[in-house]
């Protein structure tokens, strides 16, 4: 494990259930933090708990072009190509990150705007259902995956300071408590479509039929139900940012799913009914990601030292069999 500190201070703009929780998490590390919140009253909650927070946008950005502070992006998608012109003009030399759930789409509003050099993709695979200011909590990120993209070093020769900020990032997801996955965007959007978007796809899905089953079916629901619909109580317009800027890797996931499903089906209406295929398939699924995600060995970790010679053959490696990578 890295004992760097992050070189500068960190500036969040939006302060929801991932960028709240962030805050918290960031100021409990005694590292210097402030925050902006587009809702007074949100801001007002988080001064009244002690965070340095405000919802004067422009002054929040300033105050990061002055100290030199990492810019965090926490807001949904729609917001972010207005939010990255705002940092064009009022803080042109900060380096900036975010915590958008889809990246190829991120990635391309950086290039427009030819903010690649300062730029390091991020997305904490963490979460709960529920969303603003009163969601956030501490330790929300401790053992979660986070991912840090690095196409701009393999598309050209990244600079010294691209290379600061792409250590800064990864320790700031260390700090509080996350794990480093390094991915490029598109291999992170198909993984997402599949573990992340998919999901609150058949969520929703399954929370309808329950719903259509009457009262008594939802006075009989229990914990199979409540684990497979929990997500489907996201705020709707967020899962909708996700679910539609990442719309063709999650075609890709929806198809298999539903080539699956098709198969359960022609297997329950055959002469003797079955879905042992598809359970027996799913058990074994499980229990690999068990052995990922929950086992003891846990996800491989390789050690990196960012700008050295090969570093970024190792994130490409670490990419390819999804290893945490510890900076050093």
């Amino acid at each position: 494990m890295t004992t760097q500190s992050i070189s500068r201070p960190v500036c969040i703009l939006g302060l929801g259930l991932i960028g709240g929780s962030l805050l918290r998490d960031v100021a409990a590390c005694d590292a210097s933090v402030f925050g902006f919140n587009r809702s007074p009253s949100g801001a007002q909650a988080a001064r009244d708990e002690g965070f340095d927070v405000s919802d004067d946008l422009e002054a929040t950005l300033l105050r990061a072009q002055e100290v030199g502070a990492l810019i965090v992006l926490a807001v949904p998608m729609p917001a972010v190509a207005s939010l990255l012109d705002d940092i064009v003009r009022l803080a042109p030399d900060c380096g900036v990150t975010d915590v958008v759930s889809v990246k190829a789409q991120v990635w391309e509003l950086i290039k427009q705007r030819g903010m690649e050099d300062r730029y390091v993709g991020g997305h904490p695979m963490a979460g709960t259902a529920d969303s603003g200011w009163s969601a956030a909590q501490l330790g929300l990120f401790k053992g979660a995956a986070w991912v840090v993209t690095f196409d701009h070093a393999v598309e050209r020769e990244p600079s010294q300071e691209w290379v600061n900020l792409w250590v800064d990032v990864a320790l700031l997801a260390t700090m509080v408590g996350a794990q480093v996955i390094p991915a490029r965007v598109d291999a992170h959007d198909k993984a997402v479509a599949r573990i992340s978007h998919l999901p609150h796809v058949l969520a929703e899905t399954l929370a309808i039929v329950g719903d259509h089953g009457g009262a008594l079916t939802l006075s009989l629901a229990a914990g199979s139900f409540r684990d497979g619909t929990r997500v489907a109580g996201s705020a709707p317009s967020l899962v909708r940012a996700m679910c539609e800027t990442n719309h063709e890797a999650l075609l890709t996931a929806l198809d298999e799913a539903l080539a699956l499903l098709q198969d359960a089906r022609a297997n329950l209406v055959a002469d003797s009914p079955s879905v042992e295929e598809l359970v027996d398939a799913g058990y074994r699924s499980r229990i690999r990601y068990e052995a990922r995600s929950l086992g003891k060995g846990g996800r491989p970790v390789l050690r990196v030292r960012p700008g050295q010679a090969g570093w970024v053959q190792q994130l490409l490696h670490a990419e390819d069999v999804g290893a945490r990578v510890d900076v050093f």
